[in-house]
């Protein structure tokens, strides 16, 4: 698969940093030049945030992280890169001239992209010396949750280049969308000044305040466009008769006066101070950091969701998560089949804010999963991954006990660690404990039994010898071990 093998990033303000937390929560190893004397400061910020994200985010395991390295020039940022992202203050010549510096520095076929919001890619390379290469990537903060980047060829744009350019995010778990011809402003920075002018209009005839417009957009068309976009969602609305008879109904809606889209508001100092006024009010008891950490947790389980619908197929950006958690599963390493006779670790996990109740305590349902996670880690061990599954085989889960001995809070490090009990080549059984990593107390326990199907047939069936040779060394392992206590127990058992 074509993937980005280094990355550089000029410029690190909101979206400069936030490209580069995707690329090294990706495994990949990045440059960063930004001249702001409290650069490393601002993008560790970001680096957290990102990072804290992404431990809501999925349970796949994530590549290495690449090494961040700070960078006192263009010409040593640059250096061995071949995917270069532009990010620095959106000025045509501010642009221009350090693009072109980029070309004069970097390999002649790394690409270069820049993170312009409306600037045309034509404008952008009119000086350089290798323009085919060069290209507007233009991404949605946060960079590093939101998939979606606009790329836009200019005139001397090869077509090849924006087919690599895709090519490259899908690895990164980010869509490319190819935009057909180059418009200042592109496709979706059009459509949200389309918004955004209207909302100006509504707040300056005092129609409403800041909040109610987005109470409007985020209790109602704000979550249609989450999951289906515009035209799907319309689609809906025009009922068995479709897109025909929804422009049918309301496009001549589209010549009565109900909008102010071709009027420029008059952004005074009046004007200003009343929606500044009005922000401070809706949102002002929150630090900037806080919002951004309110905003990932909000956008994580969007996606999380999303990634549920539609069967379990996932559907928008939920499907484009569970294709990246999959490219993830496929690409981690495989797990060592060492036979110990200590209880296998088999999943380190954090207790993240997705996990939690009000309480700030773990809810029932993860331990839970953390059992399954570490059940699947097993399994994985053995060699019964994702292709051993698409070929028609698995282990189904037939019966478990969970005991919580003991409260999981928001933060703590936690592993699990696992005992094989005696099984056979039907069936396997096992015990597992889930410890706080900084005492290596016990929280819960889980007893877990597991047949092996043949998927189609939906019917146990013996395991393959390839799997069972990897089985019977663990399992021998840990036939001399005395059994745990608990198992065996059932629901209200009293404690001996």
């Amino acid at each position: 698969m074509t993937k980005i093998n280094k990355a550089a990033c000029i410029g690190g303000g909101v979206i400069g940093g936030a490209w580069a937390a995707r690329f090294v929560l990706a495994g990949i190893d990045t440059n960063i030049f930004d001249p702001h004397p409290e650069a490393e400061r601002i993008i560790g910020e970001v680096m957290a945030n990102a990072e804290r994200a992404y431990d809501m985010l999925t349970m796949a395991p994530l590549p290495p992280k690449g090494k961040l390295t700070f960078c006192k020039t263009v010409e040593e940022a640059v250096e061995g890169a071949d995917w270069i992202q532009e990010s620095v203050p959106e000025r045509v010549d501010l642009k221009r001239n350090v693009i072109t510096q980029i070309d004069a520095a970097a390999d002649p076929k790394a690409l270069i992209g820049s993170s312009t919001s409306g600037i045309m890619p034509t404008e952008l390379q009119r000086d350089m010396k290798h323009p085919e290469r060069m290209f507007v990537a233009h991404p949605y903060n946060p960079v590093y949750l939101l998939p979606l980047a606009e790329l836009v060829g200019g005139e001397k744009t090869s077509k090849a280049t924006l087919e690599e350019a895709k090519a490259k995010l899908t690895p990164i778990g980010m869509k490319g969308v190819i935009i057909k011809k180059e418009i200042e402003a592109f496709v979706g920075d059009r459509l949200l000044e389309a918004v955004w002018r209207e909302g100006l209009w509504l707040i300056k005839d005092d129609i409403c305040d800041t909040e109610t417009l987005d109470d409007v957009i985020r209790y109602s068309f704000g979550m249609r466009w989450a999951q289906m976009g515009m035209f799907e969602t319309y689609r809906i609305a025009g009922g068995e008769a479709g897109m025909r008879h929804f422009i049918a109904q309301f496009g001549p809606c589209l010549s009565w006066p109900w909008t102010k889209l071709m009027d420029v508001v008059d952004l005074d100092d009046a004007l200003v101070d009343k929606i500044a006024n009005q922000s401070d009010v809706q949102s002002g008891a929150y630090g900037f950091r806080e919002l951004e950490r309110i905003r990932d947790e909000n956008l994580v389980g969007i996606m999380q969701t999303l990634k549920g619908s539609n069967g379990g197929q996932g559907w928008g950006a939920g499907k484009l998560l569970s294709d990246f958690e999959t490219h993830l599963w496929k690409n981690a390493p495989k797990p060592e089949a060492k036979a110990s006779d200590e209880p296998l670790r088999l999943l380190d996990i954090k207790v993240n804010p997705s996990w939690v109740d009000y309480n700030g305590h773990m809810t029932e349902y993860r331990y839970n999963q953390c059992f399954a996670d570490a059940a699947d880690a097993l399994l994985r061990m053995i060699g019964v991954d994702m292709d051993y599954v698409a070929d028609g085989h698995s282990y189904y889960t037939v019966e478990s006990h969970v005991r919580m001995l003991a409260e999981a809070k928001l933060g703590d490090a936690l592993y699990t660690t696992c005992q094989i009990i005696p099984s056979d080549d039907k069936k396997l059984h096992t015990f597992q404990w889930l410890h706080r990593a900084s005492d290596g107390a016990v929280l819960a326990t889980c007893e877990h039994l597991m047949l092996h199907v043949a998927s189609a047939e939906n019917k146990t069936i013996a395991a393959p010898a390839a799997i069972l040779a990897k089985l019977k060394p663990l399992a021998d392992a840990h036939a001399g071990l005395a059994l745990p206590e608990a198992v065996g127990r059932h629901v209200g058992q009293k404690k001996a």
